[in-house]
């Protein structure tokens, strides 16, 4: 029996086993001997980008409502290393280091937020990378609201405003509340651009820095964390800011996995594929989501986002059977950019286009954003193999609804 080994469950790597295991269906009598295995080291399906919403009740998904009706099996285990001459996945699990073998493999790990050397980052810093550092968070903040008064507990700093960062900031009031954090607060988001979503573009700063105002989110732009305490976090520029809570959105790089196989890889450690989402050179391996980096409509790579990491693991899927059965494989092709930024209470920012052009702001681009992601980013729940097979298929979404122009 030929195995195909899909590691990681997010994003890419959900949709890659439910696209490989439609294929497998779909050929037929050439695919009864095809074994599809997952491996995480979580027994669920995160829908990571929610992690910094106040609710987070309905963003893990257990995996064997998702791949048992498909005959996916699945397993937990940390994954240690992957030997590609050899075809080999060293793990750990429960019952200890296990060695996997594949005919084929899927490598979707993702990324994972950057943590530079700074003194006390790893003690006492705060993330939302994974749903167990968002539930971490959630307890410590429900624990502040609970305690006595200290210096610094109504203060929260956010440190990374990209994307993450403003979500998390933007958020953050109606967390405290939910905490039990009332009455007099600070939210502080600090980041060494001169400017607040300096990869965002330039038309959407003015709608960031207004909606952050209404929010009574305060900025130190221009600046680095220097050190970080219990007590509190020192900037370069000599300020210390009291506060018992420090949330590290800096940023991401592929898993370091990726360092196992041989060949080219961007600057943030992405695997380059090609829009089959072949690794180069590697005969056997594909790669989807944020640890790939494909061209995927003649000129832009992919960026790290849920945007592009379904269809790829989709596609990857497919092409992965196709691969191993002898089926012509189907190019990815991607002809439309979108973001979609939550700014929390004040709504939030739509833009297309690869120069970001804004497109809708507050309540319009809300209930667009609501619509991503609460449905479009939500395999079917129903238990349904056909409703599972139907959603995986190797297509690409149009754009996502709007609901106003600016």
């Amino acid at each position: 029996m030929a195995r195909i080994v899909v590691l990681g469950a997010g994003f890419a790597g959900l949709w890659a086993a439910i696209g490989a295991a439609r294929m497998r269906d779909e050929v037929g009598a050439a695919g009864r001997d095809i074994e599809i295995r997952v491996i995480d080291r979580n027994p669920y399906h995160n829908i990571r980008v929610r992690n910094y919403e106040v609710d987070l009740s309905e963003v893990a998904l257990q995996l064997p409502q998702l791949l048992d009706p498909i005959g996916v099996t699945h397993g937990i285990g940390e994954v240690e290393a992957v030997d590609p001459a050899r075809r080999q996945i060293s793990l750990v699990t429960s019952s200890g280091d296990e060695t996997l073998s594949y005919d084929r493999l899927v490598l979707a790990l993702g990324s994972e937020v950057m943590r530079p050397d700074i003194p006390g980052l790893a003690e006492h810093a705060f993330d939302v990378d994974t749903y167990a550092a968002a539930l971490r968070l959630e307890d410590h903040l429900i624990a502040l609201g609970r305690s006595v008064p200290l210096p610094g507990r109504s203060t929260i700093v956010v440190v990374g405003a990209g994307f993450t960062g403003i979500e998390v900031a933007a958020e953050m009031p109606d967390r405290l509340v939910r905490a039990g954090i009332t009455g007099s607060r600070r939210i502080i988001l600090v980041d060494p651009n001169p400017a607040v979503g300096a990869t965002i573009g330039v038309q959407a700063r003015p709608v960031i820095e207004t909606a952050l105002s209404s929010l009574d989110v305060e900025t130190r732009l221009g600046v680095r964390v220097a050190s970080i305490e219990a007590g509190g976090v020192r900037l370069s520029s000599g300020e210390f800011i009291a506060t018992q809570t420090v949330i590290w959105c800096t940023g991401l790089r592929a898993s370091r996995l990726a360092e196992n196989f041989p060949g080219a890889r961007d600057r943030l450690g992405r695997l380059l594929v090609d829009p089959f989402m072949r690794v180069a050179d590697l005969p056997g391996v594909f790669a989807a989501g944020d640890v790939a980096s494909s061209v995927v409509d003649g000129l832009h790579p992919t960026v790290m986002s849920c945007q592009f990491a379904r269809p790829m693991g989709r596609f990857a899927g497919h092409n992965v059977v196709a691969d191993l059965v002898g089926q012509p494989m189907l190019p990815l092709r991607i002809d439309w950019y979108v973001t979609v930024l939550d700014l929390g209470d004040w709504g939030a920012l739509y833009t297309e286009g690869w120069d970001r052009e804004v497109r809708t702001t507050g309540p319009a681009a809300k209930a667009t954003k609501q619509t991503i992601n609460r449905k479009r980013i939500y395999p079917p729940l129903t238990g349904s193999k056909d409703e599972l097979f139907a959603a995986a298929a190797p297509t690409v979404q149009a754009p996502p609804p709007t609901y106003g122009v600016r």
